[in-house]
């Protein structure tokens, strides 16, 4: 079946980086757009990046504009998600997800996603 597994979270203190990797299987990955979202305790799941089949078009949160980068390698079935300057307010788990599209978009929105991964926790220190 589907599998979609991340790697990469971890404590860091502000200010740090982290680059999260989702690597996907069993499904034919230029079929999907990926996204990344993240859920801290007590809140709903937030969106946090979009990148579409090719990697041509890429979607991001107000609150990471400039400090993420999503990038994808078609070739390995694997999405990236470089994370700079993090900040205490960053810590959550991190899910990757991926939408089976024919457009060449990302929705922002995470029940059109048709799997998840299991997530990693990113925690930032103060």
């Amino acid at each position: 079946q589907v599998q979609l597994v991340e790697s990469g979270g971890g404590l860091v203190p502000a200010g740090g980086s982290l680059r999260l990797s989702c690597a996907a299987s069993e499904l034919t990955f230029t079929d999907y757009a990926m996204g990344w979202f993240r859920q801290a305790p007590g809140r709903e799941p937030e969106f946090v990046a979009g990148i579409n089949w090719s990697g041509s078009n890429t979607y991001y949160a107000d609150s990471v504009k400039g400090r993420f980068t999503i990038s994808r390698d078609n070739a390995k079935s694997t999405v990236y998600l470089q994370m700079n300057s993090l900040k205490p307010e960053d810590t959550a788990v991190f899910y990757c997800a991926a939408d089976w599209t024919f457009g060449n978009g990302a929705t922002t929105t995470a029940a059109d996603y048709d799997y998840w991964g299991q997530g990693t926790q990113v925690t930032v220190s103060s």
